[in-house]
């Protein structure tokens, strides 16, 4: 049974052989009951698609294999720190591990920390950089019943 050492290589490995196609050091292997389930590295360099970060897509992939959005009892490795859109979509499927190489504060000489992310998301709403609005509509506590009613 490989070990959490071999399959955080396998993410570093991943991650070598994206920075030789021009993609960023990023990889990712997704884990379930010692086998690797997906495994994929950062393609926003492809696609021009911001959202295209390894941990993401190896999320989606294993969702797409399973037929559900949720991953209990999934470890996933990273070559790097997760970013907050990442980790937000870890606890949000409800992976139950997270290994990962390099921080935040080892990526930041080269441009590759997401701190400032982090920092921005731990403040209020009303305290952050990015201008965000609550508009509230009357449609939306009905519509959240309805789901609720349709999910409970």
């Amino acid at each position: 049974m490989s070990s959490d050492l071999d399959f955080l290589e396998h993410a570093i490995r991943l991650a070598e052989a994206n920075v030789a196609q021009g993609g960023r050091p990023f990889g990712a292997v997704l884990v379930r009951e010692g086998q690797r389930l997906t495994e994929a590295s950062n393609q926003m360099h492809i696609g021009f698609d911001p959202t295209a970060h390894a941990e993401l897509l190896c999320i989606r992939q294993a969702s797409q294999l399973l037929a559900s959005n949720r991953l209990e009892g999934c470890v996933i490795y990273a070559s790097g720190q997760p970013c907050p859109m990442c980790l937000s979509a870890i606890h949000l499927c409800g992976i139950s591990r997270v290994v990962f190489a390099a921080t935040n504060a080892e990526g930041e000489p080269f441009g590759l920390s997401t701190a400032a992310v982090y920092q921005q998301l731990s403040l209020p709403l009303a305290q952050q950089s990015l201008r965000i609005e609550h508009a509230a509509h009357s449609a939306m506590t009905p519509l959240y019943q309805r789901w609720y009613a349709q999910h409970a």
